[in-house]
């Protein structure tokens, strides 16, 4: 008995076999599961299961047949998977919502854009579409290499014959490991037009070919967002496209409505109506009534009711920013060049398609040459038997058997073996005149393509011929209209060409509602008259900001947490003088316990203007105007503040003027801007002022030695006092007083650098506004307590003051001055208050 074989065992770095043996595991996946070929842009699991689907007969024009049929061939012969990942494969194949160009014709439910799967396959039936048709055309031409299936018992294409750039048509994604794809669908039209441009002229670059393939076009139609996205991707293989859901805005009674009609690339319809009622109930969207599906077969229809105080496109706005309505298609041009992958740009991957044609018309035609060679071959041998047919009967009836005559045709004719099996085998018909006749022009015809094949594989400008021409056949008979529209990106839309400029007021409340109104809205009334209702306000809610400034300047939010923000005037709802407003969150995407302290009116961020900063606990800085040039739709940091303190004013300078500062409680400083060096948007600040325990800044302004100071206190009152009773000090000190403030008139609220040639704009906390000529406002010493400038309610009290230019065309409407008018401290006139040579208090 022979001696057991003893196995052999080797000693091996676990390491090393790990690496090896990955790596193995890591370009099967490349090569055989996940990554495209760039000849046909297809898997080996679409691949296997068109020519499946092929080699059952399932063409266009033959009857459905069951998809669990297919699934069963597929991964009984070539793909030894599970069936549930084939059959999701021949679903997505099916649906016009997932490939551009569908290769697969279903019969029955292939799933919706809704989200809803597929039926189970033993429901479904399927065939090939009339597209698929053409990855297959010629097949069996030899055209394309062929290899043993997974256990050797068949065998499947490599590659298929694409007689269209499925790769760039239909796109594709994957992920293997390590690297993944992601190429979006292209119009055919387009790409076709490509092709040929680049066979006309070789040395195209793929920006020239832009100007045929526009960008990608994607079955579910949309937007795309610009084109330098596209550019990028065309150029180095990778690059991001921004898709946005087609939208219009319909009036309905009054009201309007949002509709959208179109979505982006594989982005679920139904998940997005979760997810705007989601941000509904979450009250992160403003606006919103009520959400429809009213989508049918007809086309999609998602209606979304708004509030008749919003604007709509400020909604429309928020729904692109917060769900899928806009996203991003990452482009990665990743395919098998020569099964190794490669990143690829536009021209690569056409350059790569045109390589493959060429080869397939070559082997074509060399195909076509040998079947033709090998009839005329045939052909001439029939021939000669009809020249000398009665010497071949006689030679025919005189042998034994077949072998015996066919050796006889060939020995007294000179025929090859071929030639005397078809002499053999030919019909007694074919004897007749007419069948000799056909034969001669068959021969005839066949002599004419053998010369045509062998000009063909001589020249290869008739290669490139026939693939342009094949080409633009199939162009003609699939090619469409583009679906999606590409605009012109977010950043290069001059709105502000469409909207006039004018002076805008523009109110915030406490809440965080914003709104715009024209000017002249507040027509000009008499110190001490009752005003006019300038919001509605909610409960608890009052005016807090109220300026000036030009429907198309920049407007930057600083808020009391120190972050700044930036949008247009214009971007802000033209609404009615009692709306409410929008929420300020609709337009800036400002954070939870934020709010707004300060909004500069900005035309250009020039390198020699500075934003000076006051906080609450008398800091101040000073950074040039254009450290924020760029700033994120997040916000940017625009100062450095402690943990007690916040944001309480900003003003814009050109770093060489005066600055005031008011407080609470009275008190004021006024000192030269040289005083605080310039710093950087990180930067904290040093001190502006030294407060009491109880006090706090409440306003800054910028000195103009010929103006006054106006004081306005929570109840009503207030004053203009010449600047020149306010001395320069040095920055940090306590300063001087600047209103004896009392229970009568209450703290102070704002102080303002006024002139005659102004209006004063008073807003109060239950949303009463008054406009009032500065001229009509007494000049009076710091130490007085003021005049009534407006007349409030017990419960009610100044929230805000802001100073804006007169409007001329207004007539002043006369009102009943107060009885309190000339109020000031008890015993004293205004002659008898302090002046500005008496002691101060510091």
């Amino acid at each position: 008995m022979a001696e057991e074989q003893q196995p052999q065992i080797r000693d091996r770095d676990i390491g090393t076999e790990m690496r090896e043996s990955f790596l193995d595991y890591a370009m099967s996946i490349i090569v055989s599961r996940a990554l495209p070929d760039v000849r046909d842009g297809l898997k080996p699991v679409h691949r296997r299961i068109l020519y499946a689907m092929s080699d059952l007969g399932m063409s266009p024009d033959k009857p459905y047949k069951k998809s669990a049929r297919i699934v069963g061939e597929v991964i009984g012969k070539y793909h030894p998977h599970g069936d549930s990942a084939v059959y999701e494969t021949m679903v997505r194949m099916a649906q016009d919502f997932s490939l551009r160009y569908m290769l697969v014709d279903g019969h029955g439910n292939f799933g919706s854009i809704d989200g809803d799967s597929a039926a189970a396959m033993r429901y479904t039936e399927a065939r090939l579409s009339k597209i698929a048709m053409e990855l297959l055309r010629d097949i069996n031409k030899e055209t394309i290499d062929f290899a043993p299936n997974y256990d050797g018992e068949e065998q499947e294409p490599v590659v298929l014959p694409a007689r269209f750039p499925n790769l760039l048509v239909n796109g594709v994604s994957g992920i293997a490991v390590g690297m993944a794809t992601n190429i979006p669908p292209h119009n055919l039209t387009e790409v076709i037009d490509g092709l040929q441009a680049l066979i006309q002229n070789p040395e195209l670059t793929p920006m020239d070919l832009m100007e045929y393939i526009k960008g990608p076009d994607f079955p579910t139609s949309g937007l795309i967002m610009g084109r330098e996205g596209i550019r990028q991707a065309y150029a180095t293989g990778r690059g991001s496209v921004t898709m946005r859901a087609r939208a219009t805005i319909e009036d309905n009674n009054g009201k309007a409505r949002i509709v959208v009609h179109e979505l982006p690339y594989q982005v679920i319809k139904a998940r997005l109506v979760e997810k705007i009622a989601e941000l509904v109930r979450e009250k992160r969207i403003d606006g919103i009534t009520d959400l429809r599906d009213e989508s049918d077969r007809n086309g999609m229809r998602v209606v979304i009711e708004l509030r008749r105080d919003v604007n709509p496109n400020v909604v429309l706005n928020n729904l692109y920013k917060h769900t899928a309505m806009q996203s991003n298609f990452g482009i990665n041009m990743l395919a098998l060049v020569n099964q190794e992958p490669r990143v690829l740009n536009l021209r690569e991957m056409l350059h790569y398609y045109l390589e493959h044609q060429i080869e397939v018309i070559r082997r074509r035609t060399e195909y076509d040459l040998k079947k033709a060679e090998a009839r005329a071959h045939i052909l001439e041998g029939l021939r000669i038997a009809l020249d000398h047919i009665d010497e071949i009967i006689a030679l025919i009836r005189g042998s034994k058997n077949d072998e015996e005559a066919r050796e006889g045709l060939i020995t007294r004719f000179g025929l090859s073996f071929d030639q005397a099996q078809a002499i053999l085998d030919m019909r007694l018909r074919r004897l007749t005149g007419l069948e000799r006749e056909k034969i001669e022009a068959e021969y005839n015809e066949l002599l004419m393509k053998i010369a045509e094949y062998r000009e063909i594989l001589a020249n290869e400008q008739l290669v490139l011929t026939i693939i342009n021409d094949e080409l633009e056949e199939v162009k003609q008979k699939y090619g469409d209209e583009r679906r999606t529209e590409i605009t012109i990106g977010e950043d290069s839309i001059l709105d502000e060409d469409l909207i006039p400029q004018e002076d805008v007021i523009i109110t915030i409340s406490h809440s965080g509602y914003i709104k715009r109104l024209p000017v002249t809205t507040y027509r000009s009334q008499k110190r001490g008259g009752r005003g006019v209702v300038g919001m509605d306000t909610k409960d608890n809610d009052f005016v807090e900001h109220l300026f000036v400034s030009n429907s198309h300047h920049y407007l930057m939010f600083f808020t009391d947490k120190g972050k700044v923000y930036r949008i247009k005037a214009y971007e802000i709802p033209d609404l009615s003088r009692t709306a409410r407003g929008t929420p300020i969150i609709n337009l800036i995407q400002i954070e939870q316990g934020e709010s707004i302290s300060a909004v500069i009116p900005v035309v250009e961020f020039e390198s020699d203007k500075y934003l000076f900063f006051a906080t609450r606990q008398g800091i101040v800085k000073k950074t040039p105007l254009d450290d924020y040039v760029n700033i994120r739709k997040g916000g940017l940091i625009a100062i450095n503040l402690r943990d007690d303190d916040a944001l309480i004013g900003v003003r814009l300078t050109d770093g060489e003027q005066e600055i005031i500062m008011g407080t609470k409680m009275g008190m004021s400083i006024r000192f030269s801007e040289n005083d605080v060096r310039s710093m950087g948007r990180s930067a904290t600040g040093v001190k502006g002022i030294t407060l009491d325990s109880e006090d706090v800044v409440i306003d800054m302004d910028v000195v103009n030695k010929e103006n006054d100071v106006l004081i306005v206190t929570a109840k009503g009152y207030g004053k203009r006092t010449p600047m020149e009773d306010y001395r320069i000090q040095s920055r940090g000190g306590k300063g001087i007083k600047t209103i004896n403030v009392t229970d009568k008139n209450g703290a102070v609220v704002g102080l303002k650098v006024v002139q005659d040639g102004e209006d004063l704009m008073i807003i109060t906390a239950s949303g009463t506004i008054i406009r009032t000529s500065m001229s009509g406002i007494s000049q009076m010493g710091r130490y007085t307590q003021g005049v009534k400038l407006i007349n409030i309610r017990d419960d009610d009290s100044v929230s805000t003051v802001s100073r804006c230019d007169k409007t001329e065309d207004d007539p002043e409407e006369s009102s009943e001055e107060s009885s309190e008018e000339a109020e000031q401290n008890p015993g004293m006139t205004e002659s008898e208050a302090p002046s500005a040579s008496e002691p101060e208090l510091e």
